[in-house]
């Protein structure tokens, strides 16, 4: 079944790659990332292009970059993505993948979204416990850096930390271990779903928007 994966250059992405990889059932064709056009960032992230970039021709896979506005409306939102629907439904892709964990709004909006598109929405890493997740994230491998942080949910100070067991081990009770709830979101630079490492370090701490960002650099 040939497959998009929803690539947010974070840890459920990337895992949810190795996830499906280890089906035989499932090509993974292409992998999604929306763009803030103004920043020329990922949304929400706020990871650079040139390390998104990175990361695909790392993983080998073609990457589909949908270009926001700034500041996205949810109706231009709903319309970009369901024109990049309706393309890759066209060009013969059959599912499109995502790194969702628990949150049932979340997913309930992606599969009302794909019905009736054509697309079979994929969940591969749904219903499992997240501190043991984590654990088995950082047991294979995967290296990962916290990219931003909501500092209404969680110290900003845990910008630009690796995403390690004693990252875990520091979080406040409350927070998700995978920050399932917003609380960070993360950029991987290395892991076994690449065929490299890549070559990151964290820059400046910066806020905006009401976000703490830590500004990675993809060094040559």
């Amino acid at each position: 079944m040939k497959t998009i994966l929803s690539w947010s250059s974070g840890k459920d992405s990337a895992w949810s790659l190795q996830a499906l990889r280890g089906d035989p059932s499932i090509e993974v064709a292409g992998l999604l990332t929306t763009i803030n056009e103004a920043f020329d960032r990922v949304a929400m992230h706020g990871v650079r292009r040139q390390i998104l970039e990175a990361q695909a021709e790392a993983a080998g896979i073609p990457l589909h970059v949908v270009p926001l506005p700034w500041p996205c409306s949810n109706d231009d939102y709903e319309r970009l993505m369901g024109d990049y629907v309706r393309t890759q439904v066209s060009a013969g892709i059959e599912a499109m993948a995502f790194g969702d964990l628990f949150l049932e709004d979340i997913r309930s909006y992606r599969e009302q979204k794909l019905h009736g598109t054509g697309l079979k929405p994929i969940f591969p890493l749904w219903g499992k416990p997240t501190r043991a997740l984590a654990e088995e994230m950082i047991d294979g491998g995967l290296v990962t850096y916290i990219a931003t942080i909501d500092p209404k949910k969680l110290d900003a100070n845990f910008a630009g930390r690796v995403f390690d067991r004693a990252f875990l081990d520091d979080l406040p009770a409350g927070i998700d271990p995978c920050g399932e709830n917003g609380e960070f979101h993360t950029c991987v630079a290395a892991g076994p779903m690449f065929s490299h490492p890549l070559s990151i370090r964290p820059g400046k701490i910066v806020t905006r928007d009401g976000f703490v960002f830590a500004d990675l650099i993809l060094s040559d």
